[in-house]
């Protein structure tokens, strides 16, 4: 049941609109003046507000002004008397969602009543999933405590609140898209459209439509015109996948865009006035790209406002262990499962390249989650299908790095921790069997020293 306000100053009028929604099925309830109605408008609980304009001191307009303020999700409706039509212009210029001049008919009252409290709960719906955005991809969501991470995240946390566009670099895999969905999420746009587009999977003419729209008959087959992702995204981020792929005709629309805050669809000679944040992300080297005149000089500089280097999962080993745990929960949640890690598996995990980065550490521990036998994944289960461990591609410095950074690791927790072996092995998320051993390995004694 839909709840409506009437906001009217002369009482007939009140009760012949509260009877006809109530007959209709909503709940009805009134304010008498301009001043009642503001403040029940603002304190919310209603659906739709349905104001008179002209009522003493205090308007329609005020009244439509304080739930705008309070409540920007209700619909408002105003109702004009013939000849103050342009009162009704200025109100929707302030939020109304539509109005009615009398003398109106009961089946137009119901009509955008009906159309409003519809409205209402698409709205509603459109910020709960915003929201849900949001809580899915807020920074404490991305798994990663290595030294390069906190500091990437940092920076991160520090740009959402601008809107500066941001360029992500890094290898296939990264989850350059996850940082890019972060940023809008924590982003004053938060509430609006986030729309992602993958460059390299489009021709130069399906791009161009895709990102600017056309209009009909524009080319052979565009039988209605449509609007493009710029559009979409007003108000919202638009995230570039792959810029390098696209191309240079392309390169030099999209920097126009930019730089005018415009756009032509195409087909089209009218501008289109757009707002929106562009992310663009690459697994290519763009100053590169530049001197080989394979990418515009200017949209490199008006895209690398911030510029945010995702490193590869080789680089931030560290980070494996919370990373495994983190999916493992994920597609045990997702199959009905309780798997878990023995220490060989995350140790052969721990030296393995990636040459997928995450994405590959993903699929591996989804593959090894959905065969686990007895519960337990084990070192086997968990390598590239056809890689035996001696064929893994480890090297010598590389088995350096890694034997440093748990070092790193263990002498932090150690002095943390006061050198309890049992909350050092829980921080590290190992067990205390498998910390004994590498510490054992490493030369390392239990007050942090080094043997």
């Amino acid at each position: 049941m839909s709840k409506i306000l009437i906001v009217d100053d002369e009482r007939n009028m009140r009760a012949t609109l509260a009877m006809m929604l109530r007959a209709s099925g909503h709940e009805v309830d009134e304010a008498a003046d301009g001043t009642e109605g503001a403040k029940k408008g603002g304190s919310g609980g209603f659906d739709v507000v349905l104001t008179d304009l002209r009522m003493g001191q205090r308007t329609g307009l005020d009244v439509l002004r304080e739930v705008k303020t309070h409540q920007p999700l209700t619909e408002v409706i105003v109702m004009t008397a013939y000849g103050t039509i342009e009162s009704a212009v200025e109100a929707i210029r302030l939020g109304a969602s539509d109005y009615l001049q009398k003398p109106f008919s009961e089946q137009e009252l119901l009509v955008k009543v009906d159309r409003a409290v519809a409205n209402r709960r698409l709205a509603g719906e459109v910020a709960f999933l915003a929201n849900e955005f949001k809580d899915r991809y807020k920074f404490e969501n991305i798994v990663g405590r290595s030294t390069v991470m906190r500091e990437l995240l940092g920076r991160v946390i520090r740009i959402a609140a601008t809107d500066a566009s941001v360029l992500i670099t890094g290898e296939s895999g990264t989850g350059k898209e996850l940082i890019a969905k972060a940023i809008h999420a924590n982003s004053k746009r938060a509430q609006r459209t986030f729309v992602p587009l993958n460059c390299a999977a489009m021709t130069e003419s399906l791009l161009e439509s895709e990102l600017f729209g056309h209009a009909k008959g524009a080319f052979t087959g565009a039988i209605t015109g449509r609007k493009g992702l710029f559009e979409e995204a007003d108000g919202g981020t638009l995230f570039l996948d792959e810029i390098g792929e696209m191309p240079l005709f392309s390169q030099a629309k999209l920097l126009r865009a930019l730089q005018e805050g415009e756009i032509r669809r195409v087909g089209e000679n009218k501008a289109v006035r757009v707002d929106v944040r562009v992310i663009a992300a690459t697994n290519q080297d763009l100053k590169t790209a530049v001197d080989e005149k394979r990418f515009r000089r200017d949209l490199f500089y008006r895209l690398n406002v911030a510029l945010f280097e995702i490193p590869a999962l080789r680089d931030r080993r560290n980070d494996i262990p919370d990373l495994v745990r983190f999916f493992i929960e994920k597609h045990n949640k997702k199959m009905g499962l309780r798997a878990k890690i023995d220490d060989s598996a995350l140790d052969a995990l721990m030296v393995y390249e990636f040459p997928g980065n995450v994405r590959e550490l993903e699929h591996l521990v989804e593959q090894a989650v959905a065969n686990v036998q007895n519960g337990v994944i084990m070192r086997d289960d968990v390598l590239p299908a056809g890689t035996s461990p001696s064929q893994r591609p480890v090297s010598r410095g590389l088995a350096r790095i890694v034997d440093e950074a748990e070092r790193d690791a263990i002498d932090e927790a150690l002095k943390a921790l006061d050198g309890n072996r049992e909350r050092v092995a829980e921080a590290l998320g190992i067990s205390v069997t498998t910390l004994w051993r590498k510490m054992s390995r490493l030369g390392i004694t239990f007050d942090g020293r080094t043997s």
